[in-house]
């Protein structure tokens, strides 16, 4: 019973929508029948000659003021309008009629009713979706700089901020996260910690890391707070860092002996293998900075296979910068084979590292751009190494369409945030600002990749409707870059946004009122005449200079412009002419007369 009710919903439901599509017609012809039928009682033609007899006695004030309104109403229409669009990105008046007029009219929510029934349909269609449309997930920078030895540095000499608010308050959170847990409760140097991380303020931050010291020496969330904030060279960073990792090694071989005693004792040992990787990662990075790469490497080979699963830092991608610095090209190809994969998640540097290490196979061959001219590839062809090199660039320039104006210096390099967005503006700097040099010295790489990376788009017409090798482009990565990149920067933004229709429709109608009302404020006479007739009357710019105090070529081409609204109401009024001379030939003449009274 309930199957038959709701079927017989549906039914009335199919009909309402499709009664929609011939509702306007039956509602202008009940219309157009009950004006007929009471045009007796209500005195239409009495009514309309009144009308016509007001509209022939209005000034030229009254035209200047009604275009001068309606251009100032469309104006105010158009300012809303570009407001809205620069701050959603969308058009108001079409969201509006996307969102509640249009379900009015007969619009659904879901196009195909009929698949909602099969539970495999539903959510293969929700698996479907969320792959297309994925979140635009904030992802902690693994190359990211110090805070005192780096960040703090370009303040100093440029009284700028790299480091927005929210990118801070995303490396708080991360460092709560990692260098905390349940257990501290009760341990004032972590509970001065816990305080420590949410100061917003840096010199509050470095006074609590030094009281949680004074309170235990062997702190080492303490000291990696020193060494990140507090140091101003990355040799003094190290040097803390040294200290840190020391107690963290000794913190770290405790927990891992009580671990499986009880849930509190497996949060803290967590906690020490954080800070642990963390201390060596930073390590790492230092040694990396100094000019003891392979050193550097060492570190960072070791923490991999010491915690294989941990791919919280994302390891593999500061090993990628080293090995890229020591051309290993063999090296860095057999880390890329371990992680450039299907079911990893991708990033800048695994998809361009891929495309340089298949660039660099036949951009030493080719140092100038014309052997990938686009009418010398169609008349000889590219090898197989070339099409593999062009087709991995492509993939690259796909996944972020960011990266190459960096990477060729068309947009200038500023330092990277603490986090980044994957296909985003934020992870195109911080890729290219680490790996610009290892392109460089490929010698024909960037003249390569300057000659095809355009070519990406000819195969994704839409990205935001489907992608060719990855999902579609997220439309959600402008709003993040603006939070996550320091207001002195110029994001870069994919795909440009096309302005909508109304706002160009109200920018024509602002324009074209606006020039109305001053024509009919200038020259109130001829404009006058031309609202008052129905058909145009010719008018000789010579008489209509006559009489006028202006300068003589003003008025000319005022004239010549006033003329040439003329001619265009008459060409527009020929068609109705035509018909109206062809109607009087075939219909009665009383039938007209009614008519043309009505």
């Amino acid at each position: 019973m309930a199957g038959f009710l709701s079927r017989c919903i549906e039914k009335i439901k199919s009909w309402i929508h499709w009664s929609w599509t011939y509702l306007l017609a039956v509602w202008v012809v009940l219309v157009v029948f009950v004006v007929y039928i009471l045009r007796g009682p209500l005195k239409l033609s009495e009514n309309f000659s009144y009308a016509t007899m007001f509209l022939n006695t209005l000034t030229p004030k009254f035209y200047v003021a009604l275009t001068g309104t309606s251009s100032l109403i469309s104006g105010l229409i158009l300012i809303f309008e570009w407001w809205y669009f620069k701050k959603y990105g969308t058009s108001f008046i079409e969201q509006v009629s996307l969102n509640h007029i249009s379900p009015l009219l007969g619009g659904t929510d879901n196009p195909n009713p009929e698949n909602n029934n099969s539970p495999s349909s539903s959510s293969s269609s929700n698996s479907t979706h969320q792959q297309s449309m994925p979140e635009c997930k904030v992802w902690r920078n693994p190359l990211n700089l110090f805070r005192g030895s780096e960040y703090q540095r370009f303040t100093w000499s440029k009284g700028k901020e790299p480091l927005t608010y929210y990118d801070m308050n995303l490396s708080a959170q991360d460092h709560q996260t990692f260098f905390t847990c349940e257990a501290d409760a009760g341990k004032p140097e972590y509970e001065v910690m816990q305080r420590a991380w949410r100061e917003r303020n840096p010199a509050s931050r470095i006074k609590a890391a030094k009281d949680a010291l004074d309170k235990n020496p062997e702190c080492p969330t303490a000291m990696i707070l020193l060494a990140e904030e507090d140091t101003s060279s990355i040799v003094d960073a190290e040097k803390m860092f040294k200290q840190a990792y020391k107690a963290a090694e000794v913190n770290y071989k405790k927990s891992i002996q009580t671990q499986h005693q009880s849930s509190t004792q497996e949060s803290i040992h967590r906690r020490d293998v954080n800070v642990l990787v963390y201390v060596k990662r930073r390590l790492a990075m230092c040694a990396r900075k100094l000019g003891r790469t392979r050193e550097a490497v060492k570190m960072m080979r070791e923490l991999m296979k010491e915690f294989p699963m941990l791919n919280l830092f994302n390891i593999h991608e500061n090993l990628i910068d080293a090995l890229l610095e020591l051309q290993a090209y063999a090296d860095v190809q057999a880390v890329l084979a371990k992680y450039d994969d299907i079911s990893l998640p991708k990033s800048a540097t695994i998809c361009y590292t891929a495309a340089l290490l298949k660039a660099r196979a036949v951009a030493d061959k080719y140092i100038s751009c014309s052997r990938f001219s686009p009418d010398i590839a169609s008349k000889r062809g590219l090898s197989t190494a070339e099409m593999t090199a062009v087709e991995a660039i492509h993939r690259a320039v796909e996944f972020n369409p960011h990266v190459p104006k960096y990477l060729l210096e068309m947009k200038s390099l500023i330092l990277p945030p603490e986090h980044i967005l994957k296909r985003g503006d934020s992870e195109a700097i911080a890729y290219a600002f680490f790996h610009l040099q290892h392109w460089k010295r490929v010698e024909g790489a960037l003249n390569l990749l300057h000659c095809t990376w355009e070519g990406t788009f000819r195969m994704i017409p839409y990205p935001l409707e489907k992608g060719h090798l990855f999902y579609p482009y997220p439309t959600c990565t402008e709003n993040a870059d603006r939070e996550l990149l320091p207001p002195f920067h110029d994001v870069s933004v994919y795909p440009k946004k096309e302005l909508p229709f109304f706002i160009l429709f109200t920018a024509g109608l602002c324009s074209f009122t606006a020039l109305l009302a001053l024509l009919t404020h200038q020259y109130p006479e001829p404009m006058g005449i031309i609202a008052k007739t129905e058909r145009a009357v010719p008018i000789n710019p010579v008489q209509f200079c006559q009489g006028k105090r202006s300068h003589p070529l003003q008025l000319y081409a005022a004239s010549l412009a006033i003329v040439f609204l003329a001619h265009i109401l008459t060409w527009l009024y020929m068609p109705v002419s035509y018909i109206l001379e062809k109607l009087e030939a075939i219909l009665p003449s009383n039938l007209l007369h009614q008519l043309s009274r009505i």
